[in-house]
C-alpha cells in the first residue's frame, strides 16, 4: 500500500472530513462536450478542458478530485468506437487531474458501471467483467491514481468485481457507492438493493469505504447516509445531486444552489459522513460554499 492512499483512510482515522469534488459530466457540458459525446475522450482532445476542471475543484477547496473516467470500461468504450483506447483515456483521466493536485490532496479514479448486465441476466461472464474493470484501474494507477472510486452501482455482484479488481491488481484505496430511488417501500437500487445491504455487503466485497452517490438531491441523501451510517462503521462517502433536474427551454436546471447544499452538507457531518461533495448538477461554486462553511465551522 502506497503511503499516499494510505493517507485518506488515515486522515479520516483521525476524525478529519474530506471534502470531495462535484459533477464531472456537468462540467465538461458547459465546457463543450456535446450532447452524447464521449466524455473520457476528452482526455485526449480537450486535456486543458480536464486539467482546467480538477483545478478548478482544488481550488474550491476539494482534497480529492475524480478522474475524467467514469465510462472509462471497454464495454462503455465500444459504443463510441473507442474499445483500444481504454488504456489511454484512462493513464490521461488520472494524469490530467494528478497534474493539478495540490500536495496532501488525492485523485481518485472514477469507476462507473459497465452498462452491461452479467451471466445470466445478461450475454457478459463474469470473468469478461473482471478483465474490463482490471484494465481501468491499472490504468488509472498507471497514471498517478491514489484511489478507486467505483461509483453509481445499481448490482451487487457487478461492484464486488469492480472491487476485487481493484483490490488483487491495485494498490488503490478502494471506496465504492451506489445510486438509490425511493420507492413507496423505501430506497433500493434498481437492482433491489437496499442501503443498509449495500453499506453492509460491500465492505465484504473488500471496499475501504462505502457510501451512496447521484440519482437524489440532498434532503433524500441525508436519509440514505443514516440508513447506511447505522449498518455500518466503515468510512462513508456521499456525492449528492444539486437536487432533481428540470428541462426548462431545452436546458437541464438543477434546482439546489451552492449554499442550501452547503448547509445540509453540514448535515452529513453531523450523521458522521467522512467524505463529501457533489454529483450531477453540482460544480466548484457547491464546493466552494462547503468549504467556507467548514472553515467557519472549525473557527478558522
Amino acid at each position: 500500500m502506497n503511503s499516499k492512499s494510505q493517507g485518506i483512510l488515515e486522515r479520516i482515522s483521525n476524525g478529519e472530513v474530506l471534502i470531495s469534488d462535484g459533477a464531472t459530466g456537468t462540467f465538461l457540458q458547459q465546457n463543450g462536450l456535446e450532447p452524447g459525446g464521449c466524455p473520457e475522450e476528452f482526455n485526449v482532445s480537450h486535456p486543458e478542458i480536464v486539467q482546467k476542471m480538477a483545478r478548478s475543484y482544488f481550488n474550491a477547496g476539494s482534497d480529492m478530485v475524480l478522474t475524467n473516467s467514469f465510462g472509462g470500461t471497454r464495454f462503455r468504450q465500444s459504443h463510441y468506437g473507442f474499445a483500444d483506447k481504454v488504456d489511454e483515456f484512462n493513464r490521461l483521466a488520472a494524469e490530467h487531474a494528478k497534474s493539478q493536485s495540490p500536495p496532501g490532496t488525492f485523485v481518485c479514479g472514477s469507476v462507473g458501471p459497465s452498462g452491461e448486465f452479467l451471466e445470466p441476466l445478461g450475454s457478459v461472464s463474469k470473468e469478461e467483467m473482471y478483465k474490463a474493470f482490471c484494465n481501468q484501474v491499472t490504468s488509472l494507477e498507471k497514471g498517478g491514481a491514489d484511489v478507486a472510486v467505483i461509483e453509481t452501482m445499481t448490482a451487487l455482484d457487478e461492484a464486488s468485481i469492480a472491487i476485487r479488481a481493484a483490490k488483487e491488481k491495485t494498490n488503490l484505496t478502494v471506496i465504492s457507492t451506489m445510486t438509490f430511488d425511493k420507492g413507496p417501500r423505501g430506497y433500493f437500487t434498481m437492482m433491489g438493493v437496499t442501503p443498509e445491504q449495500a453499506a453492509v455487503e460491500l465492505v465484504k466485497a473488500g471496499a475501504d469505504i462505502v457510501g451512496t452517490n447521484c440519482g437524489n438531491g440532498i434532503d433524500n441523501m441525508i436519509e440514505i447516509a443514516s440508513m447506511m451510517r447505522d449498518a455500518t462503521t466503515s468510512p462513508l462517502l456521499v456525492h449528492s445531486n444539486a437536487g432533481i433536474p428540470s428541462l426548462k427551454d431545452g436546458e437541464i436546471l438543477y434546482p439546489e444552489p451552492p449554499d442550501f447544499m452547503a448547509e445540509r452538507f453540514m448535515r452529513l457531518k453531523e450523521i458522521g459522513v467522512n467524505i463529501i461533495g457533489g454529483c450531477c448538477g453540482t460544480g466548484p461554486e457547491h464546493i466552494s460554499a462547503f468549504s467556507k462553511l467548514m472553515k467557519e465551522n472549525k473557527g478558522v
